[in-house]
């Protein structure tokens, strides 16, 4: 919802089938999920019980679904970006995490990237994965893990490393060379393409779950 609420807003809040394409998207996902409608419902109402969605109904019309994750995670609209990022996309290098967040909301360059997630770490909604005082390929995942996912994912990254082509040298925010902290220019390219693409493949999927729920609700 995240996503779709940032990319797609014409399309949100979302009807129940919506979110069902939406969770089962097979590009940009990692994991790659296949939740049959009985899931997400569920899954909806045990997030609404913890105050992170809401349903809205109205007469004749088909329910719709909103979160409420700004209040929730007393988060801001970049931050929630990030997390969305790595909720989707799973752990990622510093240099994928902003140049995917940025098609969401602005992140001109690493440093800027470097200072949210400074900001999320204390606060449990984002971790580092790579060892303290790596230079390079730094490994970046969200902080909501359950404890035993995490320790599995932790033992997956802890020796890994990006390689020097795929982010830039991390520095402190105050001392970064925004000319060195950006990313090349194809991979920038790269990255926006494919985010507009994935933005399209979204915006059909959305509306195509919206003539089904039109069509079930008219009794086609």
């Amino acid at each position: 919802m995240v996503e779709k609420a940032k990319t797609t807003p014409e399309n949100y809040p979302m009807t129940l089938a919506a979110i069902v394409t939406a969770c089962n998207q097979k590009s940009n996902r990692d994991p790659v999920t296949n939740y049959d409608q009985d899931d997400v419902e569920d899954t909806l109402h045990n997030l609404r019980k913890k105050g992170a969605v809401i349903l809205i109904e109205g007469s004749g019309r088909v329910a719709r679904w909103k979160h409420t994750l700004y209040d929730w995670l007393k988060a801001s609209k970049v931050e929630l970006a990030v997390i969305a990022e790595l909720l989707l996309r799973g752990p990622q290098t510093e240099g994928e995490l902003r140049a995917r967040a940025s098609r969401m909301e602005p992140l001109p360059d690493l440093a800027a990237l470097q200072v949210i997630l400074e900001a999320l770490v204390p606060r449990g909604l984002a971790q580092y994965l790579s060892p303290p005082g790596q230079k390079r390929g730094i490994f970046v995942a969200h902080g909501l893990y359950p404890p035993e996912e995490l320790e599995k994912v932790r033992n997956a990254f802890a020796n890994r490393y990006a390689g020097d082509d795929e982010t830039p040298t991390r520095l402190s925010p105050a001392r970064v060379d925004l000319a060195a902290a950006a990313p090349p220019v194809w991979a920038t390219e790269i990255a926006s393409l494919r985010a507009e693409v994935d933005q399209l493949r979204g915006a059909l999927n959305a509306l195509t779950a919206e003539v089904r729920d039109l069509k079930s609700a008219l009794g086609a």
